[in-house]
Parts: structure tokens; C-alpha cells; sequence
């Protein structure tokens, strides 16, 4: 493992400890799963953008009245 420091608000480094102590984990498991979560959720994010790049560069998109379908479905 390496080490990282970083700044942070007192009220913070307060909360993390306290959810840490709730989960009988330490400081540093919190913020590697925060960490991990995060990681996760931007390559997910980052996955879609370029999906939806491809997409749009091969005008892979929906008619206006597929657009209008959909609306209309969840109108009701």
C-alpha cells in the first residue's frame, strides 16, 4: 500500500471517524471505499460519454417520433 496525505475540513475528518467507529473499521478503510466507489462510478460515467460519442458520430439516434413515443409513454 502507499501513503497519501490530503487536507481536509475538521468536520470532515469528524464524520469519517465516527462512520469508521460504526463499522469498526479505521479511517484509512473508509476512505479507500470511498475512494473505490467513486473510481468506480467515473468509469462507469466515462464508459456512457464515450458510448454516447460513438452513438452520435454514427447518427445512431432516435427519430422525432420514437423522442415523442417515449414522452408520451411516461406521461400517463
Amino acid at each position: 500500500m502507499n501513503t497519501i496525505s490530503f487536507r481536509t475540513e475538521e468536520s470532515t475528518k469528524q464524520k469519517l471517524d465516527m462512520l469508521a467507529a460504526q463499522q469498526n473499521r479505521d479511517r484509512s478503510y473508509i476512505i479507500n471505499q470511498a475512494i473505490d466507489q467513486f473510481l468506480s462510478l467515473y468509469d462507469w460515467q466515462f464508459a456512457h460519454i464515450e458510448e454516447g460519442v460513438r452513438q452520435a458520430q454514427s447518427n445512431e439516434f432516435a427519430n422525432e417520433a420514437e423522442v415523442k413515443s417515449a414522452f408520451d409513454k411516461w406521461k400517463k
